[in-house]
């Protein structure tokens, strides 16, 4: 029995062929870093960014075919998402962002454009200046926006720095569902100050909103960060690799079936990096949480049953 939805064969129900991310990444920077919602970013985000993946001053055009074909080959992949992955990528002025986008559409065989960035940088102009960029030159590319949230937890979000809260999260998530467009979340589930009540909060307010797909991550610390820092001194204490998997596998039991899991935790730098993954790789860690849903004979959705007026049920014929 398949344990979660991933997000491979998500894609593949969605689009009907072998489909695979290609990245981008852009010169930008977020509002958070830049000083006018805060300065320094969030506390866990190193001068890279949270991904380590760097920026380039290639055109989205050249960056796309460059990658393309070797990644066809290797992952046997037919179509393609142009996944614009870096900082946050609605944030510049609007005529760039088409730009962007407009050059990744020229691209052939990209069926979907996924834009990271934050809820407070989506509104209805950007909306409906994307989505009709894409209706007016290729109608049959959808968008997906991946927004980070990180945590339900506005408590959490205020201390992690995160410049947000719930709300500017719920807000972007029903724009985007107002023009059909598909929905993304980012969440880490071992935040300082999260519990596992918390995980299964996250698992319930993305159900609810019915966003179409999950990436999960795994905190890593990193020397440039504040939580870094604090890491270093004794100050802040990471949960045990137990109690990781523990928060994964409440959260899929928690989580719609019908919502794609990209992936469970993520993956760092080794470089400058103070903590990740407890010290195994990724792939060990992803085996570590398949074994102990197989022990626990759970799956994707098993709890799935707290929408649509459950204190009513006892009324049911």
């Amino acid at each position: 029995m398949t344990k979660y939805y991933k997000y491979s064969n998500y894609l593949k129900d969605k689009y009907g062929a072998k489909t695979y991310k290609l990245p981008v990444n852009l010169p930008l920077t977020c509002p958070n870093r830049d000083g006018f919602l805060g300065a320094g970013g969030c506390s866990y985000c190193g001068e890279e960014g949270a991904s380590f993946e760097e920026a380039s001053p290639t055109p989205v055009k050249e960056q796309l075919l460059e990658i393309k074909e070797p990644i066809a080959k290797k992952y046997n992949a037919q179509q393609f998402i142009a996944y614009f992955q870096n900082f946050t990528n609605t944030y510049l002025p609007l005529n760039e962002l088409l730009d962007n986008i407009a050059q990744a559409l020229e691209v052939e065989d990209i069926v979907e454009i996924a834009l990271a960035t934050r809820p407070d940088c989506i509104n209805q102009e950007y909306i409906e200046g994307i989505v009709d960029l894409i209706e007016n030159n290729a109608p049959e590319v959808k968008l997906n926006l991946e927004l980070g949230l990180q945590s339900v937890n506005y408590h959490t979000l205020k201390e992690i720095n995160r410049g947000h809260s719930l709300a500017e999260f719920i807000a972007a998530v029903n724009l985007a569902k107002k023009y059909e467009v598909d929905t993304g979340v980012h969440l880490i589930l071992n935040l300082p100050g999260d519990n596992k009540l918390d995980t299964i909060e996250s698992a319930k307010v993305v159900s609810a909103l019915e966003v179409d797909n999950v990436k999960l991550h795994a905190l890593y610390l990193r020397e440039d960060t504040e939580l870094g820092a604090e890491y270093q001194k004794g100050e802040l204490e990471m949960i045990s690799l137990e109690e990781y998997l523990d928060r994964v596998i409440t959260f899929l039991e928690y989580l719609d079936p019908k919502i794609g899991v990209q992936r469970l935790l993520g993956k760092a730098p080794q470089e400058g990096t103070l903590f990740v993954n407890w010290g195994y790789n990724y792939s060990e860690v992803n085996n570590f949480i398949l074994e102990e849903m197989e022990e626990r004979d759970t799956y994707q959705g098993r709890k799935f049953a707290y929408l649509e007026g459950k204190a009513l049920r006892q009324f049911s014929k």
